[in-house]
């Protein structure tokens, strides 16, 4: 059913996250009965788990009924609400805790403001459940079905543009011919048309000559080993088979299978689960050679048990071959069409992107329809607006999508800030899912920078990302409509400032490539930001510089995510205020000064400092940064480093280590970060005063290590300054702990 899709999707995550904060052991601690009372946090709770209840169903009805839409949009703001509202009550005990602090109550106004706005959130949740019966919103099973009929082996309509592939796969095949049992998968995106591909291999006779048994299965969704099997037995018998025990239903195809040269199509394939698949292929390994099971898949880790395993990523069309598929969709004549209507036609499809299914489908919408308005309509139109019986794209992409587990919808969601076409760099988007919270729990001996590249690699797997590598660089980049689909999902919830000039007020993420008006920047509507990322999306080298107003940062207390362009001055009042900060980023910035209050941001998980030409000192506090687990300050001019660095023992990145003179600021300091990961270069070795102490940075105990650098500083007349205080060559073998001949 078209309807079942979206279950389950981003709202239950924001549910889940803010449920397991209420139940987490620091918070019912800390805060519980002492900063909250334990009946206003049960109402919280209460009025949350009756709203998610809901959800689901919504989600299902909130393509093309507003209503919905607008409830699904009160309820995530209402959540995002609730959790800031308890992170910082959260923190605020932690600090409070820590320095043992205890206001009498009627002083205590922050925390009397805090409960009434706490009480709000209650309300306004409790609100929108009453309104359910208005809407014919109720309580669904989380079970899905599939959008799309099954597939047939019968071929539908000609196919275009594939000719290539049609030749790489013939000889993928061929090339298999003197093993038993080979599995090729065809790998892509939804609607990219892997099927249509496999229903042509399927029918072609030169390929299945001397094919002696052949079956076409569509497995989709629900890989049920014993039903499968069932399925292939009918595919090779004619439609019969009786048989419902296991161990005689793989009896029966080992036998039907053995010595026979076989071409199995196992279509729209999503289970990754290996003891299925190994359970599955048992009969399989009878075959004669050549015997082949094909899979198509959106994964691609999908079938990878077997020793003679090989995939082929089918990749989008050309704009041309994708118009030959609108224009036989819509019937189109191929001479003497209107030209005005084909000039609309090939804009259109430049919408689709490569997907052969978009192409089609649109062109379906047009369907020996000849008025130029209408064609100019659905130009002007965003896909996500059309109604899913008419739109086969949509579902199609929102399968993938609802296949995700809850975190990864909302990683996925959050890549909306960015513009179409960007190239994603893995690590950065991993800091930034870091400090918004999408990330899964880590399990135990794990770190969140693990947890983060397995949600990207499992992303890329699914194909959200694809891969691209030049001789300069590796990076991602997201297909268009699932760029769109991401922007849908987000709602008003995520804003690209410049593509909008205005943003709401339940926009949470901002994102900003030029300056923000003055006007937008002192609006009473933004005032729950957590984000504010300037993404640069031209030359690395060069681009345009761009304000950000104070006003925007006094304002939005609740901020996670904060990075500026052009900043000469980091306000004290602002970084005190910001408890809740995760990510900084002041790169490249003008910035000479960094407050202390910086040091009171316990939070702060990435501080990237890189090119700041001006700053010479960092915070004396910094080692008040318990939870800091990345320092870049790669090309900024630090005379040495703040004293106490060896207690950030989270850091997990440090860019550069400029030694001090002072025992609290030398090269020891290292000694005790032994989490250190990637590169490391250490600057001003001239300090150091024996090999006894460059021993004690522990270097050789630094095991996740890839690049180090060390460097001794030239003085102006002489060679290095080292040379009046100790051999190079022992502080070099002291840190590197061997003797160098």
């Amino acid at each position: 059913m078209a309807e079942a899709l979206v279950i389950g999707a981003l709202v239950n995550g924001l549910a889940n996250v803010v449920l397991d904060r209420l139940i987490s052991s620091e918070f019912v601690n800390l805060v519980v009965g002492k900063k909250l009372d334990r009946k206003l946090v049960d109402r919280l709770k209460t009025a949350i788990l009756a709203a998610k209840a809901l959800a689901a169903d919504a989600e299902q009805k909130q393509f093309g009924n507003e209503l919905v839409r607008e409830w699904l949009d009160g309820l995530k703001d209402a959540l995002y609400n609730a959790d800031d509202l308890l992170d910082r009550v959260f923190i605020k005990a932690q600090i409070h805790n820590k320095v043992r602090i205890r206001l009498p109550h009627f002083l205590d106004l922050s925390s009397r403001e805090m409960v009434t706005k706490i009480e709000e959130v209650v309300e306004r949740i409790a609100d929108l459940e009453t309104r359910k019966d208005t809407l014919g919103l109720k309580e669904i099973p989380t079970g899905s079905s599939s959008w799309r009929p099954p597939s047939t082996s019968l071929v539908k309509g000609n196919v275009f543009g594939r000719d290539g592939d049609q030749q790489a796969l013939i000889k993928m095949l061929n090339d298999n011919n003197h093993h038993n049992l080979s599995v090729i998968s065809i790998l892509g995106m939804g609607g990219v048309g892997k099927t249509t591909l496999a229903q042509w291999l399927y029918n072609n006779k030169d390929l299945m000559d001397g094919v002696d048994l052949k079956a076409w299965i569509c497995v989709s969704e629900n890989f049920d080993v014993v039903e499968t099997t069932k399925n292939v037995i009918k595919g090779i018998s004619s439609g019969v088979c009786s048989l419902d025990s296991f161990d005689l239903l793989q009896q029966d195809l080992k036998k039907k299978l053995s010595e026979k040269k076989f071409f199995i199509v196992l279509d729209d394939v999503w289970s990754e689960d290996a003891d299925k698949w190994n359970s599955f292929i048992t009969p399989f390994q009878h075959g004669t050679k050549g015997s082949t099971i094909l899979l198509t898949s959106r994964k691609v880790n999908v079938g990878r048990i077997v020793q003679h395993y090989n995939s082929y990523t089918l990749n989008q069309l050309s704009d041309d071959y994708c118009w030959s598929i609108f224009a036989d969709n819509a019937s189109f004549p191929e001479t003497n069409g209107s030209s005005e209507l084909e000039r609309i036609g090939r804009k259109i499809v430049k919408r689709c992107d490569g997907l052969p299914l978009a192409a089609e489908t649109l062109g379906r919408l047009l369907r020996s329809e000849r008025h130029v308005e209408e064609w100019n309509k659905i130009l002007s139109s965003d896909i996500w607006e059309f109604r899913l019986a008419n739109c086969k794209i949509v579902p199609a992409l929102l399968l993938s999508y609802h296949h995700l587990p809850t975190h990864l919808k909302g990683c996925f969601v959050y890549c909306s800030l960015y513009p179409k076409d960007y190239q994603f760099d893995k690590d950065e988007l991993i800091l930034l899912w870091m400090a918004e919270d999408l990330l899964r729990p880590p399990k135990r001996g794990e770190t969140l920078e693990e947890v983060g590249c397995e949600c990207f690699d499992e992303l890329a797997s699914r194909l959200f990302f694809k891969q691209v590598q030049n001789y300069i660089q590796k990076y991602f980049v997201m297909h268009d409509l699932m760029h769109d689909l991401a922007t849908f999902l987000a709602g008003d919830l995520c804003c690209r400032f410049g593509e909008k000039e205005e943003m709401s007020i339940l926009t949470r993420h901002l994102s900003y490539n030029h300056s923000i008006p003055v006007k937008t920047c002192s609006s009473s509507k933004n005032k729950s930001l957590r984000t504010l990322l300037y993404i640069n999306n031209g030359s690395p080298f060069w681009k345009p510089r761009t304000t950000l107003q104070c006003d925007i940062l006094s304002k939005n207390k609740y901020l996670r995510v904060l990075s500026f362009d052009t900043l000469d001055i980091f306000q004290y009042s602002i970084a005190k205020k910001l408890i809740q900060l995760r990510y900084l980023d002041l790169s490249w910035s003008d910035v000479k000064i960094l407050p202390e209050s910086l040091c009171n941001l316990c939070n702060l998980q990435t501080l990237k400092l890189e090119g700041c030409s001006k700053l010479t000192m960092l915070p004396n506090g910094m080692y008040n940064l318990v939870n800091l687990r990345h320092l870049n300050i790669r090309r900024t001019p630090l005379e040495k480093m703040p004293k106490g660095m060896g207690k950030l023992k989270q850091l997990h990145i440090l860019s550069n280590f400029v030694v001090g003179k002072q025992e609290d600021n030398g090269i020891q300091e290292l000694g005790g970060l032994l989490n250190l990961h990637g590169s490391l270069e250490i600057q001003k070795l001239e300090k150091v005063v024996d090999a006894n102490e460059a021993r004690s940075a522990r270097i050789i105990d630094k095991k996740h290590i890839d690049d180090l650098l060390l460097k001794w500083s030239l003085s102006s007349g002489d060679d290095m300054v080292s040379n009046t205080h100790t051999d190079e060559q022992d502080i070099l073998g002291g840190a590197c702990n061997h003797t160098l001949a």
